[in-house]
């Protein structure tokens, strides 16, 4: 456990010289292709950065905050596009937050002023990879949230106990529990960073999930409630570029359909580079095929309802049950078969025992310590 902390401190230091350079870049090389070809070098490092990492955990994170998130968003800041690039000078210690951190600043613009009234239309919405216009809906109250986490954060500690005994449940409801846990781990993981970020940078940040369990289409499910930060990046770096490209040959009507599966291929292949930087095992590409079901099926929910036009929709009830089910059903099918072979489930549980006894034996040093001054 210590060898693998000091690899992971070797891995956040080439990482802080990495965003200070690409910091840099934006002060003196314009963008465009200058400054890309001065970015593809650090990208290069983000993908390499991970093997130095045999954690499940660490690594996983470190290829999913770095590899993927930090690596598209340098790839936008290139071309001087958001996240990384604004109107406004950025600090050096908001750079490489932002790069870093799965994290997406909540900018509430001031109301400007015309003629002595205040404007009061928003301006166009962006479109979602889910094919439609809108925003993401905002999520409940603050206390509420809260509260939401904290019973989240003890379903996730449960789940784990469980989980240590797996051996005596059915595999299929093993599955289930995988289900659950990916979860709320990713959840919990991304809520943590979330607030450590706001308390250092002070900003309000967006959340990064929408209550998932209640969606009531695909397009509800993958565009405005599942993991809203990989979304937030796919959509400038995938979606748009498609998107733009493909109407000028099939036009308005019909260009979604292509951005929305671009979106979902490359974050098939994502997925598969994670985990291949947690279990060291030749990808299967079972993943991939699993995020083409689901762009494949999300395509084929949007012409519906042009089809449909809203003259036919199903019970709300009926929607998050089909919804979350085809959800659930595919991921035992597709998308855990390799997480399982790796036993990157086991090694996950293992890396929990192991870090307890590391702190356990750094609290028992301590109080040594204390005891001798």
């Amino acid at each position: 456990m210590e060898g693998e902390f000091g690899n992971f401190i070797e891995v956040l230091s080439s990482i802080f010289v990495c965003l200070f350079y690409s910091y840099s870049l934006g002060k003196i090389v314009p963008k465009g292709k200058t400054r890309l070809l001065c970015v593809v070098p650090v990208v290069c490092l983000f993908l390499y950065l991970p093997l130095h990492l045999s954690s499940v955990h660490l690594g996983g994170a470190t290829a999913f905050f770095i590899s993927w998130l930090g690596s598209f968003k340098l790839l936008l800041f290139a071309f001087g596009k958001r996240p990384l690039a604004s109107d406004q000078s950025i600090s050096i210690g908001r750079f490489m937050a932002i790069a870093c951190l799965p994290i997406e600043i909540e900018e509430i613009p001031p109301p400007k002023h015309q003629n002595g009234h205040i404007k009061t239309d928003p301006s166009p919405s962006k479109p979602h990879l889910n094919g439609q216009n809108g925003n993401t809906p905002h999520p409940r109250s603050a206390k509420s949230t809260t509260l939401n986490h904290v019973i989240k954060g003890f379903l996730l500690v449960i789940l784990i106990g469980i989980l240590y005994y797996s051996e005596h449940f059915h595999p299929n409801l093993i599955l289930v529990l995988h289900c659950l846990y990916i979860y709320l781990l990713l959840e919990f993981l991304l809520v943590m960073v979330g607030v450590l970020a706001q308390a250092l940078l002070g900003l309000e940040l967006k959340p990064h999930f929408n209550e998932p369990y209640l969606s009531t289409s695909l397009q509800d499910f993958w565009g405005r409630r599942w993991n809203l930060m990989a979304t937030s990046i796919l959509r400038p770096a995938v979606y748009e570029p498609i998107l733009d490209c493909s109407t000028r040959f099939i036009g308005r009507k019909w260009a979604p359909l292509p951005a929305v599966m671009g979106s979902f291929v490359v974050s098939g292949l994502m997925h598969e580079l994670i985990y291949y930087y947690q279990g060291r095992v030749k990808p299967t590409w079972e993943v991939t095929w699993f995020f083409i079901l689901q762009g494949s099926c999300l395509m084929v929910e949007i012409l519906l309802k042009t089809a449909l036009r809203g003259r036919f929709r199903l019970p709300t009830p009926v929607s998050v049950v089909l919804t979350v089910g085809f959800v659930v059903v595919t991921c035992f099918w597709l998308f855990f078969p390799q997480f399982l072979r790796s036993k990157a489930d086991v090694r996950m549980l293992e890396e929990y025992v192991a870090f307890g006894a590391y702190m356990k034996n750094v609290a028992q040093t301590f109080q040594k310590w204390l005891s001798s001054s």
